[in-house]
């Protein structure tokens, strides 16, 4: 009983400790991975306008490459990757998150290949802590994965061999305790069509290694055919133990230890096609979503067993208007996807019922994001979109920004930023006092 109430005690503390943390400026921190906080795609910031103008960008700059990874923030220091693109390369920069201006850039070689026209080099969002900067790249014979410190050095580099995909690179590596936790599941070779068989072999699995020194803790084999592009997030239930929940193909929404990697559960049934978009958590409802350039798209909700030892349930599908390559948005009861097309689904999260289904224009491959009751979107042409995030239809504003766009903002020291193509754009945020 004492070492029961001891347990309940140190969380209560970690618990406060966090409450202390984020109440005093840990909001800097706060979009530390692709989507933000446990992929979740939420920011608590109050300080992005809705109406967004020339009038509240802090800073624009030109980035010295191409690609479609999203910025993560640690303090003041801003983390980019880019790409050569048909020159190849892949360049990890470090930015001053309130001015815009270049504290470092690091290059690494890449010689290009053939991959999906719509894909880049720099696909990958990385992932930071406070001693270190994480960032993954594919070639076809090696899958890297390579850890930097904030002023740039390099502490470890992994190399977990062939990467076989048709397509090129598309996950991010997230962060659960002291380990990076990274999905390698790959093409089966022989579904790749091309004039000649390739006879490389894969080895797909879902790898945890060491923050600090980069040594495998636990690798998990998959059995997989069809390469996942879904980033996992931590699911934390009530009853039972917290997983790691990784969406794909050949596994469907599948549930591991994040300490040892042991399967707890999986619903394989989910997906007939491939994982794009990363998990997101309704309570106890998972949803994920699968699809392809032809069509077929839909979005899969389960109910995760209630206990250790149970099976997860059908709960739902999504499939008029499904998102293949957007992650979805959940609040409350509420969840929103915005679909490829451009046509935003609001239903309940729960249940599934549809609340309405309406196009607010142009082509999507970034996520929207949740701030302050309002979800940002940006289409494939640069095109800034502001919802009103309830179960009611209402575009509360349109902001051009002219340049191609492929990535998900992120909002971090109360400031939204955006990559486009070539540049990096940052708007809001608490306006300087004037001085007396």
């Amino acid at each position: 009983m004492l070492n029961v109430d001891l347990r309940d005690t140190t969380r209560k503390l970690a618990c406060l400790s966090l409450v202390i943390f984020f109440s005093i400026g840990g909001s800097a921190q706060e979009w530390t991975r692709f989507r933000g906080p446990n992929g979740s795609g939420i920011s608590q910031a109050k300080t992005i306008p809705t109406k967004i103008s020339d009038a509240n960008l802090g800073w624009k700059i030109e980035l010295p490459g191409t690609g479609h990874s999203s910025p993560v923030l640690w303090g003041d220091r801003l983390f980019l990757t880019c790409t050569g693109d048909k020159a190849g390369g892949i360049a990890v920069l470090c930015l001053n998150a309130k001015d815009g201006a270049m504290l470092w850039k690091r290059d690494f070689p890449l010689s290009p290949f053939q991959k999906h026209s719509f894909n880049s080099f720099a696909s990958s969002t990385p992932a930071v802590d406070s001693e270190r900067v994480y960032v993954l790249w594919s070639e076809p014979d090696h899958y890297l994965l390579t850890a930097l410190d904030h002023n740039g050095k390099q502490l470890w580099q992994r190399d977990f061999g062939p990467f076989i995909s048709q397509h090129g690179c598309g996950t991010s590596p997230m962060l659960c305790d002291d380990k990076v936790i990274l999905t390698d599941e790959q093409d089966d070779p022989k579904f790749i069509e091309g004039p000649k068989p390739d006879t490389r072999v894969g080895k797909s699995s879902i790898i945890a290694v060491s923050a600090k020194t980069g040594e495998t803790v636990w690798q998990t084999p998959r059995r997989s055919t069809v390469v996942s592009f879904s980033t996992p997030c931590l699911f934390e239930p009530k009853n039972g133990p917290r997983a790691l929940i990784s969406n794909s193909q050949s596994h469907g929404i599948s549930a591991l230890d994040p300490g040892t990697g042991k399967v707890l559960w999986e619903y394989e049934q989910a997906f007939d096609k491939r994982s794009v978009s990363s998990p997101v958590i309704a309570g106890d409802i998972i949803l994920g979503s699968c699809g392809s350039g032809g069509g077929g798209n839909r979005v899969v909700a389960v109910k995760a067993p209630s206990g250790a030892g149970g099976k997860p349930q059908p709960a739902y599908e999504i499939k008029k208007s499904a998102a293949y390559v957007p992650s979805g948005i959940v609040m409350g009861d509420l969840a929103w996807i915005c679909s490829d097309a451009g046509i935003v689904t609001c239903f309940n999260a729960k249940t599934g019922d549809v609340r309405y289904q309406e196009r607010i224009g142009g082509n999507y491959f970034g996520s929207p994001i949740w701030v302050d009751g309002r979800l940002f979107c940006v289409s494939k042409t640069g095109e800034l979109v502001v919802v009103e995030a309830s179960d009611k239809f209402n575009v509360l504003h349109r902001y051009p920004l002219n340049e191609s766009c492929e990535s998900t903002p992120a909002v971090a020291l109360d400031r939204l930023f955006v990559r486009t193509e070539r540049h990096l754009w940052s708007f809001g945020g608490k306006k300087p006092e004037a001085a007396p």
